[in-house]
C-alpha cells in the first residue's frame, strides 16, 4: 500500500463547497489509482472519509430534514433547516413521533408550579381586596306584613322581633363548648375554614351518604350574619370561603363566637342566644345549665325536625315525636362529646340523664286573639303551596309583604258568634266538671273560589296555641254522610248478586231499613264481621228506630243505620274517594280499615276542608281547594299569585240532588235552627258517640261554613290528652250539632251574608232509580214511632193538642217523600208545632216542632218562650234534637 494511504485524515472543514468538491470526486478502486498517480491529492476518500452510518444513515437524516450523524453542522435534509430549541420546549425539538408531543418532567414541574403560583397571585389579590365585614350593615332582621283581603295591614312580624344582642362575657361557657362540641371541633384553632373538614363532606355526599355539611363556626357566621344569603350557590360559597379567612384572620376568636350564638336562629321565631333562651326554658341565657345549653345546640340543626313541640305546619314529618326523638338523640351525643372534649366531668354528665324539655310554645302578645291564628295559617301556606322553596327561617328573617284572603268583618263577626255563645252558655265556674276546657272552631270559605274569608282558631292565639280552624282530631259524625249519599249517586250500590254492575239510585226512591241496632250486612246480602268474627250493629242517637225510610228522610232525621248501610252497599273504597274528590285530605284519619262506622264520620278533617268539601255541592260539582294566601310580594315584585284550579269529580245533577237533600234538613229537620229568613240554606248536623264532638257544615249559594265544638285540655305538655264527654255541658242534657254550633253558624252568616243577594240553590233533575235495602220491603209500612224531644218545654201545654196518627192512612208508595210517609205537612196545633218532624206551625207548643220549622203566629194557646227561629227555646236545645 501506498505511504500516502496511511496519512492522517484530513480536516472535513470546508463547509459545503468541500462537500461538493468531494462529490464530484470518482468513487471506488479507480479513485485510489487517481491518488498513487497524484500524490498530492487529498486524502478523502468515499470509504475511509465518510461519516459513521454510511449513505442509509445520510439518507435518513436527509429525509428527517436533519443533518447528518456526525456533522453537526451538516447539510440539512429535506425537511428544511434545522430547528432550534426554544424556552418553552413544547413540542419537543429533539424527539419525533408520540414522544415529541410528550411533556418533559422539566415542562410538567414547571407549568405546575406556574400555575400554583397563579393561583396564590389570584387568591392573594381576591384576599386582599375583601374588606373587613361589618355585622351591623348586614345583619339587618326585616319584617313580614300580612295584609286583609281589602289591602290593609293585619299584622306585622319578622326577624326584628325577639332578638337581644349579648355580649360574649354575658353569654355561658357552656354554650360556647357545646356548640363546638356540635359544630367545629377546631374552631378555636383553625383560620376560618376546614379544609379535611369540606373534603370530608364531598367524600360522604360522593358515596350517598347524609348530606352533610363542612362549614366552620366562621362561615356560619358570615353566611348568617355577613353575607345574609342562604343561596346554595358556587358564587356565595367561593365569596364566603374568602370572607371567611379575612375573618379569622382578622376577628378575635370571641367576636366571632358571640356573633354567630347572637346571629343563629333557634326555631320559634327566636334570633340569638338570650331570645333563644327566653323562649325554651323562660330563663335568661346566663342561667342556663349545661343540658339545656345542650338542646340549644341542637336546634342550630334545624328547629323544624329538633324542636320537642313539633312543627307540622312546617313539614308533616316534624311531629312532635319524631322530633323529640332526634333531638334526644342529638342532646346525649352533644354531652358525651363534651365528655371527650374535656370540657365535662364523667360524674357530672351522670346527672343529666332525663332529656330537659323546653317550655311549651308561646306566641307573641302582638298576635293575640284571632290574628295569630291567621298568620299562622298564612305562614303555612307560603311554605308549603307557593313553591317558592324557602324555609322557615328563611321567612322569619322577613322583607316578604304576604296577601291573604281573610276579611277582617267576617274574623271579627265570627269570633262574635263563638263568643255569644261562650259567654252564655259556658260556664266553668259554675259547672267545672262539664263546662271546663271546652273548644269551638270554625272556618267559611267563598264557594266561587275557594278563599278562606274567616277562621275561628280559638279563645287567643298566645294562651291556645292549637289552631282549632286546622284539624284537632275531633271526630265530624253525621256531616260526613253527604260523601256517602253523593258516592252512591255517583258510583251508585253494588249489584248483589256479584255482577260487577252498578245501579244509580234515588235518594227519594232509596229506601232503607231505618231500625236502631241494625245488623250490617255487606253489599251482597252476607253479614259483616270484623276479623274476630264480630258482627255490627249499627244504633241511631236516642236509640230511635225509623223504620223503612227514605235517603232524603234518613238524612234529615240524621238516623244513622241507613247510611251505614248504604256505605256497604257502594262500597267503603268508593265513599273516601267521594269524600277525597269533595276536599277532604286522603291523609291518617281517612285510612281506617274499612269499618261499616266509616260512614258515619269517624274520620277528622279540619273545619277549613270541611267548609271546602261542602262548597262542592255549593257548587254545583265544581271543586277548589280552600287557600290563604292571594299574593306574596318580595322587593316589590310579586314572587307568587294564586292561580285556582278547578275540578269536577261530580256532575251537575248528582250535586244538585245531594244539595237539595241537605235542604231539607234546614228546612225541617235537625239543622232548621240554622234557617237564615229569605235564603236557601242546605247542611248538616253532626254528633259522634260519647257526645265527644258535635258539628254543623252548611251553605248558602256563596259561603260554605263549617262549626265545630269540643272538650279537651289545650295543656301542650299533656301527651296523654282524651276528647271529654259533653254531657251537661252549657247546662244542656247532651250537646248535638243542632245546638250549640248551629246557633254560632246562623248568627255568623246572618253577618257574613249581609248585602249580598239571595240566591236559590238550582232545582235539581230527577235522577237515580228505586232500590231497598237494609231489609227494607218494596212495600214498606212505617214504623216510626213518635218521641218526645229529648229537652222538652219547661212549662208544658195547658190545653195539649191531638197526637198525630203514628200510622198513615194509606200506605205511600217507595217513591213519596216526607209529605205522606211521615205527616210532615202543615199542621195548626199539633203537639209538637206541625208534626213531630216540624213542617210550617201556626201554634205549636214549642214554637216549630220538635226539630224545629217555620214558626208562624201563634195560636191562643199560651206557649214558652221559644227561639225565634224556630228552635226549643232554652230548654229545647236551640231548636233541634238531635244531631
Amino acid at each position: 500500500m501506498s505511504e500516502h494511504r496511511r496519512k492522517s485524515p484530513q480536516s472535513q472543514s470546508g463547509g459545503r463547497a468541500a462537500a461538493r468538491r468531494a462529490a464530484q470526486q470518482p468513487s471506488g478502486r479507480r479513485a485510489d489509482h487517481s491518488r498513487e498517480a497524484d500524490p498530492a491529492a487529498p486524502s478523502d476518500s468515499y470509504e475511509e472519509e465518510r461519516p459513521a452510518g454510511g449513505r442509509a444513515e445520510a439518507r435518513r437524516a436527509s429525509q428527517r430534514g436533519g443533518r447528518r450523524a456526525g456533522h453537526p453542522e451538516g447539510p440539512p435534509g429535506r425537511g428544511g433547516p434545522p430547528r432550534k430549541k426554544r424556552i418553552i420546549d413544547y413540542p419537543r425539538h429533539d424527539k419525533y413521533g408520540w414522544r415529541r408531543w410528550t411533556p418533559s418532567w422539566k415542562l410538567t414541574t414547571g407549568l405546575f408550579l406556574a400555575f400554583c403560583g397563579s393561583l396564590m397571585g389570584a387568591a392573594s389579590i381576591a384576599y386582599a381586596m375583601v374588606e373587613t365585614p361589618s355585622v351591623v350593615d348586614t345583619a339587618v332582621a326585616q319584617n313580614n306584613v300580612y295584609y286583609w283581603a281589602d289591602g290593609t295591614e293585619m299584622a306585622a312580624t319578622g326577624g326584628e322581633v325577639n332578638r337581644q344582642i349579648l355580649e360574649y362575657a354575658a353569654i355561658p361557657k357552656s354554650m360556647q363548648n357545646a356548640v363546638v362540641a356540635a359544630e367545629n371541633k377546631t374552631f378555636w384553632t383553625d383560620s376560618g375554614v376546614d379544609p379535611r373538614g369540606i373534603a370530608r363532606a364531598f367524600v360522604n355526599m360522593a358515596k350517598g351518604g347524609e348530606t352533610q355539611g363542612g362549614s366552620t363556626i366562621t362561615q356560619q357566621f358570615v353566611k348568617n350574619a355577613v353575607l345574609n344569603d342562604q343561596n346554595q350557590t358556587l358564587g356565595r360559597k367561593v365569596k364566603e370561603l374568602f370572607i371567611s379567612i379575612k375573618v379569622g384572620n382578622t376577628w378575635d376568636k370571641h367576636e366571632i363566637m358571640a356573633g354567630y350564638l347572637n346571629s343563629s336562629y333557634y326555631g320559634r321565631g327566636a334570633f340569638g342566644i338570650q331570645a333563644a333562651a327566653r323562649t325554651y326554658y323562660g330563663v335568661d341565657a346566663d342561667k342556663l345549665n349545661v343540658s339545656q345549653c345542650a338542646v340549644l345546640a341542637t336546634l342550630l340543626k334545624g328547629a323544624t325536625y329538633y324542636d320537642p313541640a313539633g312543627a307540622t305546619e312546617y313539614d308533616p314529618a316534624a311531629t312532635a315525636k319524631d322530633n323529640l326523638r332526634r333531638a334526644t338523640v342529638r342532646w346525649s351525643g352533644i354531652l358525651d362529646e363534651l365528655v371527650i372534649e374535656g370540657k365535662l366531668s364523667k360524674a357530672d354528665r351522670a346527672t343529666y340523664t332525663k332529656f330537659p324539655m323546653p317550655d311549651a310554645p308561646k306566641k307573641n302578645d302582638k298576635l293575640g286573639g284571632q290574628t295569630g291564628y291567621l298568620v299562622d295559617l298564612a305562614k303555612s301556606y307560603v311554605l308549603n303551596n307557593t313553591g317558592l322553596g324557602i324555609d322557615e327561617k328563611t321567612l322569619s328573617a322577613g322583607g316578604y309583604e304576604i296577601h291573604t284572603t281573610f276579611q277582617k268583618d267576617k274574623v271579627l263577626a265570627l269570633e262574635k258568634a263563638v263568643s255569644k255563645v261562650y259567654d252564655a252558655k259556658i260556664n266553668p265556674k259554675k259547672r267545672p266538671d262539664t263546662d271546663t276546657h271546652v273548644q269551638f272552631g270554625g272556618a267559611s270559605v267563598d264557594n266561587a273560589t275557594g278563599a278562606i274569608l274567616a277562621i275561628y282558631g280559638g279563645q287567643d292565639a298566645t294562651k291556645h296555641f292549637t289552631n282549632n280552624a286546622n284539624e284537632t282530631g275531633a271526630q265530624v259524625g253525621s256531616t260526613f254522610k253527604p260523601f256517602v249519599l253523593a258516592a252512591a249517586l255517583r258510583d251508585g250500590v253494588q249489584d248483589p248478586k256479584g255482577t260487577g254492575d252498578r245501579i244509580l239510585i234515588s235518594p227519594d226512591k232509596a229506601i232503607y231499613n231505618g231500625d236502631n241496632e241494625l245488623k250490617i250486612k255487606r253489599f251482597d246480602g252476607s253479614i259483616w264481621t270484623d276479623k274476630e268474627g264480630n258482627g255490627w250493629r249499627q244504633t241511631n242517637d236516642g236509640d230511635e228506630s225509623f223504620g223503612p225510610i227514605d235517603l232524603r228522610e234518613a238524612m234529615r232525621e240524621s238516623a244513622n243505620s241507613p247510611y251505614v248501610q248504604l256505605g256497604m252497599d257502594v262500597g267503603i273504597p268508593q265513599v273516601r274517594q267521594a269524600a277525597v274528590d269533595a276536599g277532604l285530605l286522603n291523609n291518617g284519619s281517612m285510612n281506617h280499615n274499612d269499618v261499616p262506622s266509616f260512614s258515619i264520620g269517624i274520620s277528622t278533617p279540619s273545619a277549613i276542608r270541611m267548609a271546602g268539601a261542602y262548597s262542592t255541592f255549593a257548587s254545583s260539582g265544581k271543586q277548589r281547594d280552600p287557600y290563604s294566601v292571594q299574593k306574596v310580594v318580595q322587593k316589590g315584585r310579586a314572587v307568587y299569585t294564586h292561580e285556582a284550579t278547578v275540578k269536577s269529580p261530580f256532575s251537575k245533577v248528582v250535586a244538585d240532588n245531594v244539595t237539595d237533600v241537605l235542604k231539607t234538613v234546614v228546612e225541617d229537620g235537625t239543622g232548621t235552627n240554622a234557617q237564615l229568613p229569605g235564603r236557601d240554606v242546605a247542611g248538616k248536623t253532626g254528633t259522634t258517640d260519647g257526645n265527644k264532638s258535635a258539628w254543623f257544615v252548611g251553605y248558602t249559594k256563596q259561603i260554605s261554613t263549617a262549626v265545630d265544638m269540643y272538650r279537651l285540655d289545650d295543656d301542650a305538655t299533656n301527651t296523654n290528652r282524651k276528647f271529654e264527654e259533653m254531657f251537661g255541658t252549657g247546662g244542656e242534657k247532651k250537646i248535638h250539632g243542632a245546638s250549640f254550633p248551629s246557633t254560632i253558624w246562623r248568627d255568623y252568616m246572618m253577618e257574613a251574608m249581609k248585602g249580598k243577594k239571595s240566591l236559590p240553590f238550582p232545582k235539581p233533575e230527577p235522577f237515580g232509580e228505586a232500590w231497598y235495602g237494609g231489609g227494607a220491603s218494596p212495600s214498606p209500612t212505617p214504623s216510626k214511632t213518635p218521641s218526645p224531644s229529648e229537652t222538652p218545654s219547661e212549662t208544658p201545654s195547658e190545653t195539649p193538642s191531638e197526637t198525630p196518627s203514628e200510622t198513615p192512612s194509606e200506605d205511600p208508595t217507595p217513591s213519596e217523600t216526607c209529605t205522606r210517609l211521615f205527616g210532615c205537612g202543615d199542621n195548626n196545633g199539633g203537639q209538637n208545632g206541625g208534626g213531630q218532624n216540624g213542617g210550617n206551625n201556626n201554634g205549636g207548643q214549642n214554637g216549630g216542632g220538635q226539630n224545629g220549622g217555620n214558626t208562624g203566629t201563634p195560636s191562643t194557646t199560651t206557649s214558652p218562650p221559644g227561639d225565634p227561629g224556630g228552635g226549643a227555646g232554652d230548654g229545647g236545645i236551640f231548636g233541634g234534637q238531635q244531631g
